[in-house]
């Protein structure tokens, strides 16, 4: 059972489950993302608001999911074993959720009406619970430093902003987000050990 433990199996089925909703998108052309892509008023006019989540599903194309998968599978794996599957499903979520409200904010301030799909802004909650890691979850990650986590976070923004047609709205509202959790577990964690260690 410990082994099974130590497996990155939700990362794996997000992977996979991004993946297939990708082939399905190339057969079916814009059908799906007509249906999930997230947008100022399909959700807040029309109350379509599962396209929060639906959304973190979709992929504009090859390159797109590849970048994303990538990093949800490297990152996704290291935090996965770390914290354990519902926990790491709880921040992946989490993150993508926040990003998705955030993203919808700054459309409304900007009046922008264009429409997003991806899994940046919950990979980006992924690098947020890095971040959290680095600086208060020390036991087993001494390799990643809050130097070196911070400097893929500036990278990835940098690639954001230098980019065009990104939502970055999104990438920042998640790791906001997955920074904010990925603290909150931390100090839960270290509060847990600290009480088991009075106990015994």
């Amino acid at each position: 059972m410990s082994r099974w433990k130590q497996q990155p199996i939700v990362c794996a089925a997000l992977v996979i489950l991004n993946v297939l909703v990708f082939v399905i998108c190339i057969f079916t052309g814009e059908f799906l993302y007509d249906k999930g892509g997230l947008d100022v008023y399909n959700v807040l006019v029309k109350g379509e608001y599962g396209r929060i989540l639906w959304a973190m599903f979709l992929h504009a194309d090859t390159h797109h999911l590849f970048n994303n998968m990538i990093l949800l599978f490297f990152e996704g794996a290291i935090i996965e074993k770390e914290t354990g599957h519902v926990k790491f499903a709880l921040l992946y979520f989490l993150s993508g959720i926040c990003s998705g409200i955030v993203s919808l904010a700054y459309k409304v301030m900007m009046n922008d009406m264009a429409m997003s799909v991806g899994a940046s802004g919950a990979v980006f909650g992924l690098d947020g619970v890095l971040l959290s890691m680095a600086l208060l979850w020390r036991e087993g990650l001494s390799e990643l430093t809050p130097a070196k986590i911070g400097l893929l976070v500036v990278l990835s923004l940098y690639g954001g902003f230098a980019g065009q047609n990104i939502d970055n709205a999104a990438h920042v509202g998640g790791l906001a987000a997955g920074f904010a959790a990925g603290c909150i577990v931390c100090l839960l964690q270290r509060r847990k050990k600290r009480t088991n260690g009075m106990d015994q």
